[in-house]
């Protein structure tokens, strides 16, 4: 609880019973003083009416007439202050009494006479012991009242005698005590309270300073500078462009690399923002506008008439404060890596494979002529080995000329060179084509092919035909690939909104989840199945699919089959 609080309520409590002592002592004064006027007023005044009118009871005879307007005048007085039980029927018969003794004044009427005086007198003295008893009663309540909640204020005032002072003076002399310690540089000195959440947040606040104290105590001048040299003369010495912005987007670090291929100078750029050295270097424009979401493409950059490739990563910092517990973001880092010369063998792989993929499928093709002419029979008669072997040289040099062709078509693909004859064409058209072309091997397993079209007739897609049959061509022979015996594959075309999507699925052993994101990777192959392809199918799909601004993608679960798909817009033609 704070300590704020404490004092709140127990103040608040004293000063509450003391305010309410003073009311109830009001109220007790006010009645006594009510009931003492009750006896002045009431009883005490008819007392004196009736000795008065005693006193002018005994003067009648000497000097009749005075006294009888003097006894009359107190009767009078006696009958409008009757304020006991049965005072008025005894001044009434006083009344009576008098007036009979005036007329004929009589020894038995002067004696009833006293008797009714003495009567109301006695009433009223018994008024007056009555209302004395409660008086006395409301003198006892009043006393017990006061000495009760006296003495309730007296603990409570007795308790935060005791206590306050030692609550806020104990944690007030630690601090002191600490404060002396870190005075003569003993860092080491930590302080903690317990009790109230201020003295508490007191410690945390004292403890940080003190931490913070022994931190640059503990490191001097020339070992930072030290340390700072040795952190720039590494990144300078980095192959790699280090480019390092603070929160503020300021540029506070640069090393020799970056320099050289921005073509800066570091004088001319450090303590300016990026924005405002962007304005004249397109580098660092294209690296801000790639800051937030940096590219997977390589960056092309001309230095020293020469290309270079950089693969941009932005690395953002974050550090824990001392004493603090949250992270706090401080700026980024640009790094741009030299990856020229992996670029560059790269290039030469794609040129030698093309080459060699371009000057085989010349001879094989030749192979296969030869091959067919000889399954012709036109040069002889082939016994049954011989055709077997032919046969089996015409399987291999087919595979031979299939996997020249991808490799021809990954060439064009890593180059760039992909030629797109986008036009309006037919779904139909191209799952049409492309079971035609597989009808062969799928009569070899007996497999049906089935082909649900949800779409209309005039409905068309803006694709290239050729590669996108191609595309249908490679899915529906790893479909065939892969499925059993006497089993069907089946094709949905579909149209979803601007889009048309074409679906194979097969019956399969499916593929599980995990391979799904690695399944159109160049040359990667589902492991533990039987392979006999190159892994550069779906690779090249893939291209050929995302070249026409399309969708590709899986759907499989082991033994459950798999579905592949792709995704093409529909022609605005």
């Amino acid at each position: 609880m704070k300590l704020k609080t404490k004092l709140t309520l127990g103040v608040g409590l004293l000063f509450f019973l003391i305010v309410l002592l003073s009311v109830i002592g009001s109220v007790y004064i006010n009645k006594l003083k009510s009931d003492t006027e009750k006896i002045l007023t009431a009883n005490y005044n008819s007392l004196e009416f009736s000795k008065n009118m005693l006193l002018a009871l005994d003067k009648i005879g000497t000097d009749s007439t005075v006294a009888i307007a003097d006894f009359r005048k107190n009767n009078a007085l006696q009958e409008k202050n009757l304020t006991e039980f049965g005072e008025k029927e005894v001044t009434q018969n006083l009344d009576l009494h008098f007036n009979s003794y005036i007329q004929e004044p009589t020894h038995e009427k002067e004696k009833l006479i006293r008797e009714d005086l003495v009567r109301i007198m006695s009433l009223n003295m018994k008024g007056i012991e009555r209302k004395s008893d409660i008086a006395i009663i409301t003198a006892e309540n009043a006393t017990f009242w006061i000495v009760s909640l006296g003495t309730v204020c007296f603990l409570i005032a007795f308790i935060l005698l005791f206590n306050l002072p030692q609550t806020i003076a104990e944690p007030i002399n630690q601090l002191t005590f600490s404060i002396k310690q870190i005075a003569d540089k003993n860092y080491n000195q930590r302080v903690h309270f317990k009790g109230s959440e201020e003295f508490n947040d007191l410690a945390s606040s004292f403890n940080v300073m003190a931490e913070k104290l022994q931190e640059y105590e503990s490191s001097t001048l020339s070992t930072q500078l030290m340390d700072k040299k040795r952190i720039e003369t590494l990144v300078n010495n980095m192959h790699d462009a280090v480019i390092g912005l603070d929160e503020n987007h300021f540029i506070y670090m640069i090393n020799d690399e970056a320099l050289k291929i921005t073509n800066l100078r570091k004088e001319e750029i450090i303590g300016k923002t990026a924005h405002e050295v962007a304005v004249n270097n397109d580098l660092i424009r294209e690296l801000l506008k790639n800051i937030d979401h940096p590219v997977k493409e390589p960056i092309k950059i001309v230095s020293d008439n020469k290309e270079n490739y950089f693969e941009q990563e932005i690395v953002p910092i974050n550090i824990t404060k001392t004493g603090e517990k949250e992270k706090k973001y401080i700026g980024k880092v640009i790094l741009l890596r030299n990856i020229t010369p992996f670029k560059e063998l790269d290039f030469a792989k794609t040129n030698f494979i093309a080459t060699i993929s371009h000057e085989l499928k010349t001879p094989i093709s030749a192979i296969k002529m030869g091959v067919q002419l000889l399954g012709n029979q036109k040069f002889g008669a082939l016994n049954d080995q011989q055709q077997e072997l032919l046969k089996s040289i015409n399987e291999d040099g087919q595979r031979l000329l299939d996997i020249t062709g991808e490799l021809l078509n990954l060439s064009q693909v890593e180059t760039g060179n992909i030629r797109l004859n986008i036009e309006s064409c037919s779904p139909k058209n191209i799952v049409q084509t492309a079971i035609k072309n597989v009808e062969k091997l799928a009569e070899q397993k007996n497999i049906s092919i089935q082909a649900d079209y949800q779409l209309e007739d005039n409905d068309l897609i803006a694709a290239d035909f050729d590669k996108t049959v191609w595309v249908m061509n490679n899915f529906l022979s790893n479909a065939l690939k892969h499925s059993f015996q006497d089993e069907k594959i089946r094709i949905v075309v579909e149209k979803k909104d601007s889009f048309v999507k074409f679906s194979i699925s097969d019956t399969g052993s499916g593929i599980d989840e995990k391979y799904h994101r690695q399944i159109f990777d160049r040359y990667f192959q589902v492991p533990g199945e039987h392979q006999n392809g190159t892994g550069l199918g779906l690779a090249i799909s893939k291209n050929f699919i995302e070249k026409q601004h399309g969708e590709i993608g899986v759907e499989s679960s082991l033994n459950q089959g798999s579905t592949f798909y792709f995704i093409l817009p529909v022609s605005s033609v």
